[in-house]
């Protein structure tokens, strides 16, 4: 979940916050905030025990990242550069692992393959299929026979 959907879901949870304190039952907010009961009693629950600050949002689950805001910066203005930059001479890809080498290379940091498609992902990146395709591959001669022999055939076969 992204950080505008948990914003978006602690201001639900505020709005349940003052219909509970205006005395409606958690059905009457779940129907109002158009969410399930059980979450509406969960959050009644919590309001009783903690006030406003037990429905706030605690941020994100699970571990915090491995790398910084900051660090993920100084990786995506290194991946522009390209592969080549990084020494990788032979083949102009990206992978997770020429990656994760070279976030061991700039910060110290072993990280693994999932770890590497976290931040490739917080950077913004989509995950990519290779298009793979042969050398000896004529674009002109492609579209050529597009243009000009795929039409001849096509009619041939309606005719």
């Amino acid at each position: 979940m992204d950080q505008a959907e948990r914003a978006r879901r602690e201001r639900v949870r505020l709005q349940a916050a003052e219909l509970f304190a205006q005395d409606r039952s958690a059905v009457e907010v779940a129907a109002a905030l158009e969410v399930s009961t059980k979450a509406a009693y969960q959050w009644r629950r919590a309001w009783l025990a903690g006030g406003v600050q037990a429905l706030a949002s605690r941020g994100a689950a699970g571990p915090e990242p491995k790398l910084s805001d900051e660090q993920l910066a100084r990786l995506k203005a290194r991946l522009e550069l390209g592969p080549a930059a990084a020494g990788h001479g032979e083949d102009q890809r990206w992978t997770l692992a020429r990656i994760g080498d070279l976030i061991a290379v700039m910060f110290h940091v072993r990280v693994g393959v999932t770890t590497v498609w976290q931040a490739m992902r917080r950077l913004g990146y989509p995950p990519q299929q290779p298009i793979h395709r042969a050398i000896e591959r004529d674009e002109q001669a492609i579209a050529r026979w597009r243009r000009y022999q795929w039409p001849a055939l096509k009619e041939s076969r309606h005719g």
